[in-house]
Formats: structure tokens, sequence, C-alpha cells
């Protein structure tokens, strides 16, 4: 009986690993063409729980999808319209004025005028500035290529042909169909490990909802929240800079530290030697993490994620090594279900003979 279980136990693993690498390597083959059905998925995930209130409220699945996406889509494109053109000018002027803005800063904090920076590290301004030189160059060239990089992807995502055609559709019938989708994967599971598999279902749904949903909606809160922020106190580049912090605070501590100190950067550049405008732009991201560490993240996500800002970073790197801008999207939920998978299967290997040294 043993080596009859321990042969379907193999057999079981040898089965979900070889599907597991066929489901890589399709993703792999078609990474060129899945942004918009990646996208389509994402957005009728993100929207199901409101279908689910509207079919609660007395329509029918057919009749909430329809207006949830219709006003989905307004929304979007007037965002596009509005944005696109304004984040376009930002962009195009702070890479033209990026290399100006390294080396006035670099004068600043290098300059003879500055006894201070003698006195604390006890180098030359001009010395210290010669030192710097090669530093900041490479600096400023990698945060140029990689805004550019940014800035293509971003016109790629924006196309007419994937995002305003394909992604509506894709997630029309998928969020149509969400409930049934549901219901037929769940008659595809094997019946003897049916509830076990329905546990880690449920825990990845929570830990990718968390993130998806959750994080997703705060970091839309807080870009904005930054963006309109530093424009308002008339940082140039501020709804860039804004925008850019809140969108990559799904990474805790990283989206608002780099907001900080190119907003800082600039400030210092725009408004020196008037210390009150650099205060306030870093009044605005301290108040931001206060938002965010102490109304909108309980209320948002709560603890249901718990994902390491190590291994989401490393999750970004391998998927968009691997997938490209298409990975890049999937690397959160995928991170957010491996965490899920990696704890349960800790869990059964601490309660099992292998951990313990003797069967029960």
């Amino acid at each position: 009986m043993d080596q009859k279980l321990e042969k379907t136990i193999r057999r079981q693993v040898f089965f979900w690993l070889v599907t597991l690498g066929l489901f890589l390597f399709m993703l792999w083959l078609f990474a060129d063409i899945l942004l918009p059905f990646v996208a389509g998925m994402a957005l009728a995930y993100f929207l199901d729980p409101v279908a689910d209130l509207l079919e609660r409220w007395g329509l029918s699945r057919l009749m909430a999808t329809v207006i949830i996406l219709f006003f989905f889509v307004v929304i979007f494109v007037i965002s596009l319209m509005i944005l696109v053109p304004i984040l376009g000018n930002q962009i195009a002027g702070f890479l033209e004025r990026m290399p100006d803005l390294v080396t006035r800063l670099q004068s600043m904090v290098a300059s003879s005028e500055s006894p201070w920076l003698k006195k604390i590290i006890g180098i030359e301004g001009q010395s210290l500035q010669d030192n710097l030189n090669g530093l900041v160059k490479q600096g400023a060239g990698w945060i140029a290529t990689l805004l550019q990089q940014l800035w293509n992807s971003g016109k790629a995502i924006v196309s007419v042909a994937s995002l305003l055609v394909v992604t509506p559709v894709v997630a029309f019938y998928l969020l149509y169909d969400w409930d049934r989708m549901v219901e037929a994967i769940d008659g595809w599971l094997p019946r003897d490990h049916r509830d076990t598999i329905h546990e880690i279902l449920i825990e990845v749904d929570r830990a990718v909802a968390g993130f998806v949903r959750g994080q997703g909606t705060l970091c839309l809160i807080l870009g904005l929240f930054y963006g309109i922020s530093l424009t308002i106190a008339g940082l140039n580049f501020g709804l860039l800079i804004g925008l850019f912090a809140g969108l990559v605070s799904f990474i805790p501590y990283v989206g608002s530290l780099s907001g900080l100190i190119l907003s800082v950067g600039v400030a210092l550049v725009q408004f020196w030697p008037d210390w009150v405008h650099v205060l306030v732009v870093i009044g605005i991201f301290s108040l931001g993490q206060f938002l965010e560490g102490n109304i909108l993240q309980p209320k948002l996500v709560g603890q249901s994620v718990g994902l390491h800002p190590v291994w989401l970073m490393f999750a970004l790197f391998a998927f968009g090594s691997l997938f490209g801008f298409t990975g890049m999207l999937i690397a959160v939920p995928a991170a957010a279900a491996v965490g899920v998978i990696v704890r349960f299967a800790l869990g059964r290997y601490l309660s099992s003979e292998l951990y313990t040294g003797h069967s029960d």
C-alpha cells in the first residue's frame, strides 16, 4: 500500500511539473503577443467583485459586465487624453534637462563654497567633484536609459490595437464568463485532493487579490497624491516624479525613497537657496508615507499578502528577463502564488516524518 501510494505521488508530481514546464514554455514562446490578453485577464480579475456586487443588486451578469467596462473604458480614454500629452512633455523635458540638472546639483554639493563639506568628510570640493564625475555620469545615463525604456514600453502599452481594442474585448468575455470558468476549472481538480487544492487556491486568491486589487489601488492613490501635491508645490516634473513614485510603491519603501531622492534633487536645483520649498517637498513624501502606513495599507491591503520586498524584486527581474514587459505584469501575482505554495509545502514538510524523524 505504501509503495502504491508513493508511486501515485511520484506520478502526480511528475504530471504537475511537466504541466508547469509547458505553461512556462508557452509564456516564453508567445511573450510578444500576450500583453493585451494578460492585461485583459488582470482587468477582469480586478473588476469581478464589482460585477458580483451588481449581480446581488439584481442586474444580470451580462448587463453588469457591459456597465462596468463601459465606464472603465470611458474613464481610461479620458485619462489617456489628459495625462499622455502632459507626461510625454514632462518625460521629454526631463530627459533633455537631466544632464544640466545633474551638473548643477553636483556643483552645489561639491562647491568650494561649502566649508561644511570639507569639515565633515575632509575632502576639497574640486577634488570631490572630480571623483564624482564618473559615478554621476554613469548614474545619469542609467536613469535616462531606464526612463526612455519605460516611455517606449508605455507607448506600446497605450497603442490603440492592444489596449483600446483587444484588451477591453478580452476583459469583457473573461468578466462575463468568470464564474463559469471558475466552476469548470473546479471540475478538473483531482477528486482525492480537491479540498486541499481549494485551501491553497483560496490563499492564493487572497494573496493575489491583496496585490492586484489592494496594492494596485494604493499605488494609484499614492501616485495621484504625490503627482498633484508636487505639481501644486511648483516642482518641475512634479506630476511625472509623483506618478512614478506611486506606481513603484508596490515594492515597500522603493517608490517613496526613489521619488523623494528625485524630488529633493530637482527641488535643490530649482529652489536653492529657498529651503522652505525643499522642506515642502520632503513634507509631501512624509505625509504620503504616513497615509500609506496608517490608513491606506491597513484598509486596502491588510496582512493578506506577506511578500518580502527582496522576493518581489527578484520576481520582477526574473520574469522581466524571461518574458519581457509581459513578464513584469505577471511577476507580482506569480510571486504571491508561489509564496503561498511554498508556505503550504513548508508546513507539510514540518509535519512530516522527513522533519520529525518518526512516523505518526
